[in-house]
């Protein structure tokens, strides 16, 4: 398939900037694979789409405090950082605006929110042949432990900001985040809240976690004319004991697994081509790149946010629309038409979309 069949033109309106007022309050547009059928809902009506015996699957990664911002020890040229990956205490890769002129050896002072200078630098030490930065931090204990003073929410390039603003501290983070290490959100995780999901529990659902940290290679659009000739950035995951015992229980009782995100299929899935199609307690790295005709091996229902066009995200859903069949991209392209028409938001603060 080529990247230019998931184009569609999406009024900027539609973009949302601002999450709901509160969590749980978003629309939810429910699309049945079997027919096309299309229902307008919302988030808070989720529950009565589970069944007992289901298991619902959330990725707890958290985000950090990621984008840092400094000048040039020597020329005062400003600089923005992005973080992406710990190598060590004080030892990071990073990507860096502008970074033609983060050269080797280029000392960078780190300016808290406000704009104050802080104690706190970083010495590029290498660039890799994607432009990213390897940085070395002078910071005392761990640069790590001080981003929540000196850094900020690292916001899709879509939403826009003159200043970080609390709202983006509290709203961009899962209720249920605990495992450090995310430059963006899961975003079909922010629509729950504590009450939904106890009352998801209390209809005989089981809620377990994976873990994959959401890097920035979520924003990439595919440039590649062939979605084959795309290759997808690495990001870690983990999957543990308790959440691969009650996914193959489910599946083995005729439960449904559902995945709420498309970070967490990605983890089920590849566990899954892994080992043979069985799950297993897994930690590593994946490039999975999900889009038609694949066949899922372990997913039953998504829930997941509105796209991007031409993103692998949409991409993704277009093959769970009709598994092992290239024809759910119009599926897909047909419900999106319907989501506009009836003014849903998009993208990380939007709306969300259930597939059953």
């Amino acid at each position: 398939m080529q990247t230019a069949d998931f184009r569609f033109h999406l009024p900027p309106e539609l973009v949302a900037q601002h999450p709901s007022p509160q969590r749980g309050q978003s629309r939810l547009l429910v699309l049945r694979r079997t027919d096309g059928g299309l229902e307008h809902r919302r988030f808070a009506e989720l529950p009565g789409f589970l069944k007992a015996g289901d298991v619902l699957v959330l990725n707890d990664s958290r985000v950090i405090p990621a984008r840092l911002r400094g000048v040039n020890a020597k020329t005062g040229g400003k600089f923005e950082m992005l973080l992406l990956e710990s190598n060590a205490p004080n030892d990071w890769w990073a990507m860096i605006r502008p970074g033609k002129s983060a050269r080797v050896g280029t000392q960078i002072l780190i300016s808290a929110p406000g704009g104050a200078q802080t104690r706190v630098s970083a010495t590029v030490l290498a660039k890799n042949s994607e432009g990213h930065c390897h940085l070395r931090f002078l910071a005392d204990p761990n640069v790590e432990s001080l981003l929540e003073e000196i850094g900020e929410v690292p916001l899709p390039p879509y939403i826009v900001r003159n200043k970080q603003i609390r709202e983006d501290k509290d709203r961009y983070q899962t209720v249920f985040a605990r495992t450090d290490g995310s430059v963006a959100a899961p975003t079909a995780g922010l629509h729950f809240t504590d009450e939904l999901l106890a009352a998801i529990r209390a209809s005989g659902v089981q809620i377990c976690f994976v873990t994959l940290h959401v890097g920035p290679g979520t924003f990439l659009p595919v440039k590649s004319e062939m979605l084959s000739g795309h290759k997808m950035h690495e990001e870690r995951f983990f999957i543990g004991e308790e959440t691969v015992r009650a996914v193959n229980t489910a599946k083995k009782s005729g439960g449904r697994i559902v995945a709420a995100g498309t970070t967490t299929v990605r983890v089920l899935e590849t566990a899954a081509a892994r080992n043979d199609g069985n799950i297993n307690v897994y930690a590593g790295k994946t490039d999975i790149f999900i889009f038609p005709p694949y066949r899922f091996q372990v997913v039953d229902a998504l829930l997941t946010n509105f796209h991007l066009p031409c993103s692998t995200l949409l991409m993704l859903v277009s093959a769970f629309a009709a598994p092992g069949e290239t024809r759910g991209r119009g599926m897909i392209l047909s419900a999106y038409a319907a989501a506009i028409e009836e003014r849903y938001r998009f993208f990380s603060y939007g709306d969300a979309m259930l597939i059953l």
